[in-house]
């Protein structure tokens, strides 16, 4: 039986510093699935970058549910070989982020009505459990990052800036998990929320931030009051209501995988010229 973890921090060290610490440690391990960067060979780190970059993509609904990620243009972005972009590519589509396609390539996964259904209720289900531990475990300085996260949403929303406020809203529940302590669940939720992300890309209409800051700050207020029974229900009611935004009309862009990927157009525009291939005429005979 393995031993319990330790949630507040030694004597001689400053709560502050240690339990904000704690959980952006938490939430830095979520986008590095594949080893600790400290830990990385410089190949491997390269591999863990792709697919962080990838990923951030799809938690801003840059990357929608269809777009092609062709091996020449990731290889051309990233200047790496096909063996590295195909390693982050099999990784993807074992964490349900891509489909690989034989003869056509890898695309942003598209998620089913009925893989939808099944994703939402695992959430509920997996919230459910992280909230209760949250509210039983925060800090005061938990609470304030949480606040400071409620402000970033309010400036990205009145910023209009989509791609910010769909990143800081899929952060918003890691952050509240992130506090429950318990580093296998998070790793679950992770998994749900970037295939999350792709239900809503594909499914969900735009214009409902207000709505979602809302709901968000509800849950807050209720985890300042240490109400658990009251951030469930304020968390369950804030999944189902995302779950019926979701509809069927497709949400589709035309822009570069640079773009996308929120790298710089120039790199773009490299990508999508081919290597120039040397050509022998000098002694060519003539038929």
């Amino acid at each position: 039986m393995s031993a319990p973890r330790a949630r507040r921090p030694a004597a001689n060290v400053t709560p502050a510093a240690s339990d904000a610490s704690a959980t952006e440690s938490r939430l830095v391990a979520l986008h590095a699935p594949m080893a600790n960067d400290d830990d990385q060979s410089a190949e491997t780190r390269i591999e863990t970058h792709i697919y962080r970059t990838i990923v951030d993509g799809v938690l801003a609904h840059r990357l929608t549910p269809g777009t092609k990620l062709p091996e020449p243009e990731l290889c051309q972005l990233f200047e790496v070989g096909r063996a590295v972009v195909r390693r982050v590519l099999e990784r993807l589509a074992h964490d349900g982020i891509v489909t690989l396609r034989p003869n056509k390539g890898a695309v942003i996964a598209e998620p089913t009505p009925e893989e939808t259904r099944e994703i939402f209720e695992a959430r509920r289900a997996l919230e459910r459990s992280l909230v209760e531990l949250a509210v039983s475990r925060v800090t005061d300085d938990d609470l304030a990052m949480l606040r400071r996260q409620l402000d970033a949403e309010h400036e990205a929303m009145h910023r209009f800036d989509q791609p910010s406020w769909a990143r800081l809203a899929s952060d918003f529940h890691l952050r509240v998990a992130a506090l429950a302590g318990n580093a296998v669940l998070l790793r679950y939720l992770t998994e749900l929320i970037s295939r999350c992300s792709l239900i809503v890309g594909l499914y969900e209409p735009p214009g409902y931030a207000p709505c979602e800051h809302d709901e968000h700050a509800a849950i807050v207020a209720c985890i300042e009051q240490r109400d658990a029974t009251g951030a469930i229900a304020r968390m369950q009611s804030h999944l189902e209501e995302l779950e019926r935004r979701i509809e069927t009309t497709r949400m589709r862009g035309q822009k570069s995988l640079a773009s996308l990927l929120g790298l710089p157009e120039v790199a773009a525009t490299e990508a999508a010229m081919p290597p120039s291939v040397p050509t022998k005429r000098a002694g060519r005979k003539r038929a």
